[in-house]
């Protein structure tokens, strides 16, 4: 089975990572994880004029590598193999996007992101996730 997690950094976040790995016994195999983390695009409009597309995709690859961190841990503490992702784009649209490439069997992901003010201005990204997958979406809270 493999299962994608979206991974944010946030506590809700983690608590998907912990579901996953507690529920990894029930299995008969070990299920293939795989965590990913987009970011929101920021170079938009004059921003490439002041600063460099390398110095934007370090930029995503820090935040990134800084969301994940904890996941990443709790997996290799719990002995599940692991592989990731860090995109940039809209989270919902990106995730539902990853699953279908990776051919995920079930999305697992907390009921809420690291903002819930952006939650609230632009909607739910597990709802999203929910409403666009062709897989099943457990939401964790």
């Amino acid at each position: 089975m493999k299962i994608l997690i979206p991974v944010d950094g946030s506590e809700s976040a983690n608590r998907a990572v912990d579901y996953v790995i507690s529920s990894a016994e029930w299995l008969r195999e070990a299920p293939q994880v795989v965590l990913i983390n987009v970011q929101w695009k920021i170079a938009a409009g004059n921003v490439k004029l002041f600063i460099n597309q390398d110095t934007i995709n370090d930029y995503y690859r820090e935040q990134g590598e800084a969301a994940l961190a904890e996941a990443r841990r709790k997996l290799d503490e719990a002995g599940l193999t692991h592989a990731y992702q860090i995109s940039v784009g809209s989270p919902a649209e990106v995730i539902v996007e990853y699953a279908r490439e990776q051919q995920a069997d079930q999305i697992v992901m907390g009921a809420r992101g690291q903002s819930k003010f952006a939650a609230m201005l632009l909607g739910s990204v597990a709802s999203r996730v929910i409403n666009l997958s062709g897989v099943p979406v457990m939401v964790v809270k």
